[in-house]
């Protein structure tokens, strides 16, 4: 894991006491870490107390992870809501429990007769502004509880759905067979759940899919 940068203040605050630490840490986040793991280990290897980030990343996810120390924590409400971008692996044929490949596999089918120009249409579904549902494994809270640890005791509650935008959305490679593969260009707004996306994809296409890799 590493740290692209880091901007902040530090200073002794007395003897005995962890050095006191204010500022933004921005972190390249490997693929199967959750957020909370990397804001538990900045604070277990610098021994800081408060650390927080901007916004949760799928633990399969690569990407940047903005870290916020002490009291640059009060900046949390204007490093969120912007739009993203995404480099994302779509796998047809296959649907999980958690929208990715890292779950359980509910259904398998083969998706072979789908084709570049079927999935390019489908897409267009998708562009403008969309309702999504969020998915049960995502950290999203529900009458004070999140949604991932009552996914884990096999538990389904009614999610209310959010509006969402998508400003771009291509198709940047493409490789057909029993289990069809693309890779998805996009930029989007805050709060989009690119697993989400992935899964209505196939559902569209009457194939099933799932999320492969995330960037």
């Amino acid at each position: 894991m590493r740290s692209a940068g880091y901007t902040g203040r530090s200073g002794a605050t007395g003897p005995g006491r962890a050095e006191e630490v204010d500022g933004v840490l921005i972190i390249n986040k490997p693929a199967g870490f959750t957020s909370h793991d990397v804001v538990a280990l900045v604070r277990r290897r610098f021994g800081l107390r408060r650390v927080g980030h901007t916004g949760t990343l799928d633990p399969m996810a690569e990407g940047v992870l903005v870290l916020l120390v002490g009291r640059a924590t009060r900046l949390a409400e204007f490093l969120t809501g912007h739009t993203k971008r995404y480099t994302a692996g779509l796998v047809l044929g296959l649907t999980t429990d958690t929208q990715d490949l890292q779950g359980r596999i509910l259904n398998d089918t083969s998706c072979a007769e789908v084709t570049l120009d079927r999935l390019a249409a489908v897409l267009q579904e998708f562009r403008g502004e969309i309702l999504q549902t969020p998915p049960m494994y995502s950290a999203v809270k529900v009458d004070g509880q999140r949604l991932y640890r009552l996914a884990r005791e096999g538990r389904t509650v009614e999610r209310r759905q959010r509006r969402v935008h998508v400003y771009s959305l291509e198709v940047e490679s493409w490789h057909a067979g029993e289990h069809a593969r693309a890779t998805l260009k996009m930029e989007v707004s805050s709060g989009f759940y690119v697993r989400t996306l992935c899964a209505e994809i196939g559902d569209r296409l009457g194939t099933g899919g799932a999320m492969e890799w995330l960037v």
